[in-house]
């Protein structure tokens, strides 16, 4: 199942207020905004409803750069079986299996690149 969607966008503040508006008629809402003091990067802004966002923009690559997509998975294994499976097929390292606290206590994802340089991850939800 996918779990969420993202890809970069040019202007924050001219993409955040296009899909606050565009998004609204929808019941779909900026939930998160992740910044750079916590994660060292670009800040990225999570859109959705019933306290899940789904739908990600954010500043940190380029845009066409910046596509990602990721899987909801059951366990933390699945998260670890698919990071060394992605790399074994040459997939490269985009940050390893671990617990994502800025986003909740039991994000447990993996993140790689395909052989296109999209952003691909596997997460799951679930304490361990």
């Amino acid at each position: 199942m996918i779990d969420h969607v993202g890809f970069a966008i040019s202007d924050l503040a001219k993409s955040s207020a296009f899909y606050a508006a565009a998004l609204a008629p929808l019941g779909i809402a900026e939930l998160m905004r992740v910044t750079p003091e916590q994660t060292g990067a670009g800040t990225a802004i999570g859109y959705g409803k019933d306290g899940k966002p789904f739908f990600w923009i954010g500043d940190e690559e380029r845009v066409g750069a910046g596509t990602h997509i990721a899987f909801a998975v059951d366990s933390r294994a699945e998260v670890d079986a698919f990071y060394a499976a992605a790399l074994a097929a040459g997939g490269t390292d985009n940050g390893g299996p671990g617990i994502r606290a800025h986003y909740h206590p039991n994000y447990y994802a993996a993140f790689v690149r395909d052989p296109d340089g999209q952003n691909i991850e596997a997460v799951c939800h679930r304490p361990e």
